[in-house]
C-alpha cells in the first residue's frame, strides 16, 4: 500500500531530521542552566499547543518562493513544498516537543556523580558524553525516537499544507483516511485506521516497555 510505505518512509526520515536537535535539546535543558532557560522550554513546547495548520503555514512561508528559505533569498529553487520531503520536515517539528521533553527526562536520570567521576579520571567533555552520559541514556533516547517516529507517522494539519495532499507522492496514511472519508470509501478508510492503530499500539508499547526496562536497572 502506497500510503502506508509513503507514511513509514515519511516518519523515518522525521526521527532521522529531528533526533539530534532533539537530544541536544534535551541534554542542554537537564545538564545546563543556560540563559533564557525557560523561554527555550516554551519554544520547545510550542507545537504541542498550536494547531499544526500553523505550524504548516509557518513552513509554507520560509518556503515559499519569496521566503527566507525560499528562491529568491537563496537564489536557487530547494523543491521541497508539495514533496514528501517537505512531509518528512513537518512532522519533524511536530515530533520535537516528545522527542526533547522524552530525552530531557533520559539525561536527568543519569547520575551526575558517574560524569564526575568519569572526569576526574581525565576523560574529556566529549568523551563522558559518548562513553558515559549516551549509554546510560539509551533506552531513554530510544523511547524518544519511537515516540518522534509515531507522532510523525500520525501527522496531518502540517502536512497537508507543505505537502499537499497527492496519491503516490505525499498522500500518507493520514491524508488517505481523510480522502477516503471525503469521497465515501468507509471501507478503505476503516482499513487504513486500522493499520494505524495496529503501529501506533506497536510504538506505544515498545516505548512503555523500553522505560520499564530502564525503571528496573540499577
Amino acid at each position: 500500500m502506497v500510503p502506508l510505505l509513503l507514511s513509514l518512509k515519511v516518519a523515518a526520515a522525521a526521527t532521522v531530521l529531528i533526533l539530534p536537535p532533539g537530544v541536544f535539546l534535551g541534554w542542554l535543558l537537564a545538564r545546563r542552566e543556560v540563559r533564557g532557560k525557560s523561554i527555550l522550554e516554551t519554544l520547545t513546547a510550542l507545537p504541542l499547543v498550536l494547531p499544526p495548520t500553523a505550524i504548516g503555514y509557518l513552513l509554507l512561508r520560509l518556503l515559499s518562493r519569496d521566503g527566507p528559505l525560499g528562491e529568491r533569498t537563496l537564489g536557487f529553487d530547494p523543491g521541497l513544498l508539495l514533496t514528501w520531503r517537505a512531509a518528512a520536515a513537518a512532522s519533524a517539528i511536530m515530533a520535537l516537543p516528545l522527542v526533547a521533553r522524552t530525552a530531557r527526562l533520559a539525561f536527568e536520570r543519569v547520575d551526575p556523580r558517574l560524569e564526575a567521576v568519569a572526569r576526574t579520571l581525565g576523560l574529556g567533555p566529549w568523551r563522558v558524553f559518548l562513553g558515559v552520559t549516551l549509554p546510560l541514556a539509551r533506552s531513554g533516547l530510544l523511547a524518544a525516537a519511537i515516540l518522534g517516529f509515531g507522532r510523525a507517522l500520525g501527522e496531518f494539519g502540517a502536512t497537508v499544507i507543505v505537502a499537499g495532499n497527492i496519491p503516490g507522492r505525499t498522500q500518507t496514511l493520514a491524508l488517505a483516511i481523510f480522502n477516503d472519508m471525503q469521497i465515501g470509501r468507509d471501507r478503505e478508510a476503516m482499513v487504513l485506521v486500522g493499520i494505524t492503530v495496529v503501529l501506533a499500539f506497536v510504538a506505544i508499547w515498545c516505548v512503555e516497555a523500553l522505560l520499564r526496562a530502564d525503571r528496573r536497572a540499577p
